[in-house]
């Protein structure tokens, strides 16, 4: 037997909602999604294409884990499918952010948000 799933959301744990919501929504483009109070925690959902990422406010005293201090891309992290590379690779750096790049043919590039949680993004090649 095996499950029927796909993937619904990803979820990071920020320290400053207004901060994370400039990168993801400003930096990203991704649309701000109706978000039901849950758990009495802040935070904010966005819509990325099919999925969603969620953002939770962390309390202080909670240990959710530590990203890692430098962009690496063998951390846990995010991926996201782009269609251009270098056009991707650009809009990163004009916004400011450290790329850590392989090259076009690979398609495949990494950030850190606010918070340190590494993003990929990705040009999709058939398996």
């Amino acid at each position: 037997m095996s499950l029927d799933c796909a993937a619904h959301h990803m979820s990071f744990p920020v320290a400053d909602l207004e901060r994370s919501r400039a990168f993801y929504e400003g930096v990203l483009g991704l649309v701000e999604i109706e978000r039901p109070d849950i758990f009495g925690v802040d935070g904010a959902w966005f819509r990325a294409g099919p999925g969603e990422v969620h953002l939770i406010v962390a309390p202080a005293d909670a240990d959710l884990g530590s990203p890692p201090p430098v962009c690496d891309p063998r951390a846990r992290h995010a991926a996201f499918a782009v269609a251009d590379y270098e056009e991707t690779v650009a809009h990163l750096e004009a916004a400011g952010l450290e790329v850590f790049r392989t090259n076009a043919e690979m398609g495949q590039c990494w950030v850190q948000d606010p918070d340190g949680h590494v993003i990929e993004f990705i040009v999709p090649t058939p398996r």
